[in-house]
């Protein structure tokens, strides 16, 4: 018993003593992170992660310790660095939340920063929302949503009913796959530029975020070689966001088919965020740009995660609603956690779900996603006209664009342009791309008196 006892304190004072060292190299990463912040650098640096990985891997068989929980401490202090390196990175977010706050003191702003739709939802949206009081939803219900509106789901999507959950938007479908399918020391690979909320559920969730980096140069296309370079035993993930999230890129299906056979091959979970899946392609006045997006659905890949949502194919932002299609077993394991966090979407926000649906049966208003596409073509001509550089948006309803302008920081420069009354979101918050912005395709009116406004103070400060 003397012996136990003796084994106990010496696993308290190693425990006290790791968690000393702990809060030192917390401490040395802050710093680290302040030097790479006044240098303009990245937080991440995959070179110097896999140099130390390798390093770990050798003492691992010098002192025989087994390599893949070692690896997944690793991965844990890594992302305890990438945290505390990561307090300051402006996102379409944090402006967002600065322009409110103007607004508030009475400043006008021109929102070009966040991804909502610059319109109403359908009218079917607005004779439900009269209705559902007296039809008496307001009641607890399934977590994984209404019967109705999960069989008309199932109907549009051509799956079956047992594969859909509904979600308050396809946020909360990100987060639940993220965390109930990985486990801390995980790691998931994120193509970047990409939307944030995938490193920060993965990361909140101790999750170790691989980002590939796609460029200007390339199309935003990734390569396999890149994917395949990192994977490797403890990547059970990849998320995939085609239309992207800012760029608009649509990868080609001969890319596409490459990445989900390479998942098949390495037994990886598939994440695909589909929210822009109807935005494919946009118009032009002369003809139709069509690209379509292919769906992973269509792959028929049982390890597939498919979320979708109702905010932007049907201007629902606020409502909160969403779906995800994905096998029984997948569902079932988000399920549980979505009716441990909130019992259940909102029975009332569902039924009007269900009834927007009828608007793709109404041909005789202009549908929300011809306008956007509209838009986004003015966007970009007036872009062209600026002398920005991108590549010209295959879908979704953004921009995302660098200036001519050797050594620019678009991150200071979104702050100069919100104190002229026009918000855009900083490339940083999407990956290494502090050259970048990505601007929304709004209201042509109020587009356009933006970008005017976009171009005035870029001319002020750089010409």
């Amino acid at each position: 018993m003397s012996d136990i006892e003796e084994h106990r304190k010496k696993i308290e004072e190693i425990t006290l003593e790791m968690i000393k060292l702990l809060k030192t190299r917390t401490d040395v990463a802050k710093q680290i992170g302040d030097a790479k912040a006044s240098l303009g650098m990245t937080v991440t640096d995959e070179e110097r992660e896999d140099a130390l990985r390798n390093q770990v891997t050798k003492l691992c068989k010098e002192i025989d310790l087994d390599q893949s929980t070692a690896l997944k401490f690793l991965n844990l202090l890594l992302n305890e660095s990438v945290k505390v390196q990561s307090d300051n990175k402006q996102t379409h977010l944090s402006m967002f939340l600065k322009a409110k706050a103007l607004e508030e003191e009475g400043k006008k702003i021109i929102h070009l920063e966040v991804g909502e739709p610059d319109s109403n939802p359908p009218e079917e949206v607005a004779t439900a929302l009269e209705k559902v009081y007296d039809k008496g939803y307001g009641k607890y219900g399934p977590a994984k949503g209404t019967t109705e509106l999960r069989k008309a789901l199932a109907e549009r999507t051509e799956c079956e009913f047992e594969n859909i959950m509904v979600c308050p938007g396809a946020r909360f479908a990100v987060y639940l796959a993220i965390t109930t399918l990985l486990n801390p020391g995980d790691e998931i690979i994120v193509i970047e530029p990409a939307w944030p909320a995938y490193k920060d559920c993965a990361l909140n969730a101790g999750i170790k975020v691989r980002t590939i980096k796609t460029t200007l140069e390339t199309k935003w296309e990734p390569s396999v070689d890149q994917i395949n370079n990192a994977i490797n035993e403890n990547t059970k993930m990849i998320v995939l966001n085609y239309p992207n999230n800012p760029t608009g890129k649509i990868l080609p299906k001969k890319l596409l088919d490459s990445i989900i056979q390479t998942a098949k091959e390495h037994d990886l979970y598939v994440l695909s965020d589909e929210i822009y899946e109807k935005y494919s392609g946009h118009r032009t006045k002369e003809e139709w740009k069509v690209k379509p997006s292919k769906s992973i659905l269509t792959y028929g890949y049982e390890k597939s995660i498919i979320a979708k949502s109702f905010s932007k194919s049907y201007a629902m932002t606020g409502y909160r609603i969403g779906w995800t299609i994905a096998e029984p077993s997948i569902i079932e394991k988000m399920s549980k956690l979505q009716a441990l966090s909130l019992t259940n979407v909102s029975e009332p926000i569902q039924y009007v779900a269900l009834h927007a649906l009828k608007a793709d049966e109404n041909t005789e208003d202009v549908p929300i996603i011809e306008r956007i596409e509209n838009w986004l073509d003015s966007l970009v001509r007036t872009a062209k006209d600026i002398g920005l550089e991108f590549i010209e948006p295959d879908g979704a309803m953004y921009l995302f664009a660098k200036t001519k302008y050797n050594n620019f920081d678009a991150t200071k420069f979104s702050e100069k342009l919100l104190e002229h009354g026009v918000a855009i979101a900083p490339g940083e918050g999407f990956g290494d791309y502090k050259e970048f912005f990505r601007i929304t395709a709004i209201n042509e009116t109020r587009l356009m008196e933006g970008m005017t406004i976009l171009d005035t103070v870029l001319k002020e400060l750089y010409e």
